[in-house]
């Protein structure tokens, strides 16, 4: 059981070998495509989602029609945590960001797995934490600091939790990560490519410089980080 190949996940590797025999014969692998919606807020989440490669992103829809991302869930996490413990109902719209794939299951089976292992319900809890804390952080960071330094946090945030120098991210998905304008959006994008630190043409994204990004960033990535490291490990 020890030697099994599991998916590329950072839930599902770090899970003992007891936990994921729990949960092993209930997964499927499914393709996360781009922009695909995954739940609506006010929905019930019926699966939980263990990406491989991709981020999803948790949007919140204001009533005007703006659209703020809130948090990411990438290659470390999964989608549906906090659900096993509690209500279903989604709390916001759950999009794929950057396609890839995922391990999926039935939300009810998690559940059901988590209430036969401690060990199980701490690990959700450890992840539900460490998305407390992204939104949180994100909070306080798209109120507080400059574009520029939003936006290379989210640019750093991505590459992390999709594994990818690649991001097929156009001006609207980049407004909604860091709460800003397309044209705001436009102006920091063509900056960040003088200064060498991407390229970007047509919704591409090539990362070129992390060091650059990690210069360029806010306080906020390393602090989420950090928390991400405490709480799931390296």
């Amino acid at each position: 059981m020890e030697t099994m190949v599991r998916p590329s996940n950072g839930f599902l590797s770090a899970l003992s070998a007891d936990d994921y025999e729990l949960i092993r014969a209930h997964l499927r692998t499914v393709d996360l495509p781009h922009d695909a919606v995954l739940v609506e807020t006010g929905e019930t989440l019926k699966r939980a989602y263990f990406p491989h490669r991709g981020v999803i992103s948790l949007i919140v829809k204001l009533a005007k029609g703006e659209h703020v991302q809130v948090a990411m869930i990438g290659r470390d996490s999964l989608l549906g945590t906090l659900a096993t413990m509690g209500d279903a109902c989604a709390l916001n719209t759950a999009v794929v960001l950057v396609p890839g794939a995922a391990s999926v299951m039935d939300l009810d089976r998690l559940r059901i797995a988590a209430e036969q292992s401690s060990t199980l319900r701490t690990m959700l809890t450890r992840h539900g934490l460490a998305m407390y804390a992204q939104v949180q952080q994100t909070a306080g960071c798209n109120a507080a600091h400059p574009v520029e330094a939003r936006l290379s946090r989210c640019l750093l945030h991505t590459h992390d939790w999709s594994g990818d120098y690649r991001l097929l991210l156009t001006q609207e998905a980049m407004a909604q990560m860091i709460g800003a304008r397309r044209n705001s959006v436009s102006l920091v994008a063509n900056t960040l490519q003088q200064a060498n630190f991407i390229h970007y043409s047509r919704g591409h994204i090539q990362i070129l410089n992390l060091d650059g990004l990690r210069q360029t960033a806010c306080e906020c990535y390393a602090t989420v980080k950090a928390q991400y490291d405490r709480l799931l490990g390296p």
